[in-house]
């Protein structure tokens, strides 16, 4: 099959053949439709993140399924799919308290000794990106990293869940616990941010605040629910923001993975707000709250991949497209073909656009 693979940090994906093996007794061979490009990806293609090379990236897909192992019974053959790069082993403490996106998930890869899902040539291995590795014509992965939805779903749109979405969306809908009414800033709108503006919107919030230094990102967020929208670099929009919302907001959620928006997002809460951090900060990145905040009631937190419960919230998200409360087509900013992958990524540095999605010939 067809694969983008990462030689070397720093170096465009090349196109190249990747033998994928037979599913085991619990793996899921899947037929890609299709693979949104994520920021994720970049940091393991840039090198900001280390990973074990060769590898094929890609995590934000959808596709059909071919081929399932014998022990499968959460999907079968024909199956329309959404992966989700959280897969879990459904036994360990994080999961048995319903708190699956903490789950490492070791059930879900191949034990050492077994061969590798991906190789090339003579047998090198071609390493997972996250159990899933999207960027090719086939995935093989544990039937816990995937779920099935209905078949109306357009597969282009579908693969958008997997991500971005259920990240920013779940973020509102599972971290953050908003109450009708009360307000949300989100620094940051690429796809993680516009999803959680549009969640933000279908939850009730009175007052959702875009933040991005691009006007038509802030564009884009007001056709996505934002009833306000600021570039967060120029002087004095903290202090307009908390004029605004009289005294700061109640959720702030950083969509972008650097130190002056998680920063910006704890400075724009208000007494007993929560700043919610989505985006991968730079290792060395530290982010806080002071003796005062501490006294106001404030809180910081973490939402690694919204603090999904996938199998459950992937199909609702599915019902809110279907429905017409998700707006999934504007997030979406173009489809390519996997030959154009590059480029995408060159759209993505240059942070114009919203969500690149990799369509496969079918």
């Amino acid at each position: 099959m067809k694969a983008a693979i990462l030689e070397q940090p720093g170096t465009p994906l090349e196109i190249g053949d990747v033998h994928i093996a037979k599913p085991k007794a619990h793996e899921v061979l899947i037929r890609t439709h299709a693979c949104g490009l994520c920021h994720s990806d970049l940091h393991f293609i840039d090198g900001a993140y280390p990973h074990p090379l060769p590898l094929v990236p890609g995590h934000e897909a959808a596709g059909v399924v071919k081929a399932v192992g014998s022990e499968v019974r959460t999907v079968k053959p024909g199956d329309h799919v959404v992966t989700c790069l959280s897969a879990f082993c459904g036994h360990c403490e994080f999961c048995v308290t319903g708190r699956m996106a903490l789950c490492l998930g070791g059930d879900t890869r191949r034990a050492k000794g077994d061969a590798p899902r991906l190789t090339r040539g003579d047998g090198e291995t071609v390493n997972q990106l996250l159990n899933l590795s999207a960027f090719a014509e086939q995935m093989l992965i544990h039937e816990h990293a995937c779920v099935a939805v209905d078949k109306d779903m357009p597969l282009d749109r579908a693969s958008v869940l997997g991500c971005a979405v259920t990240t920013g969306a779940g973020a509102v809908f599972n971290a953050c616990d908003l109450v009708p009414g009360e307000t949300v800033a989100v620094v940051g709108c690429g796809g993680v941010g516009l999803a959680a503006i549009n969640a933000a919107k279908i939850a009730g919030a009175g007052r959702v605040i875009a933040l991005d230094p691009l006007e038509e990102k802030r564009e884009l967020a007001k056709v996505l629910g934002a009833t306000d929208a600021y570039d967060p670099t120029a002087d004095g929009t903290a202090k307009e923001i908390i004029e605004l919302t009289k005294g700061g907001v109640d959720h702030a959620i950083e969509a972008v993975g650097r130190q002056a928006s998680a920063d910006m997002a704890v400075k724009l809460l208000r007494r007993g707000g929560t700043a919610t951090i989505l985006g991968m900060l730079p290792l060395d990145c530290k982010v806080g709250l002071g003796a005062m905040d501490l006294l106001g009631g404030k809180k910081l937190q973490g939402a690694i991949m919204g603090m999904n419960r996938f199998p459950v919230d992937l199909p609702r998200l599915v019902d809110f497209y279907l429905r017409g409360l998700l707006d999934l087509d504007t997030i979406i900013a173009e489809r390519i073909p996997l030959e154009k992958i590059n480029e995408g990524f060159d759209l993505m540095r240059q942070g114009t656009s919203a969500r690149s999605v990799v369509v496969f010939d079918q």
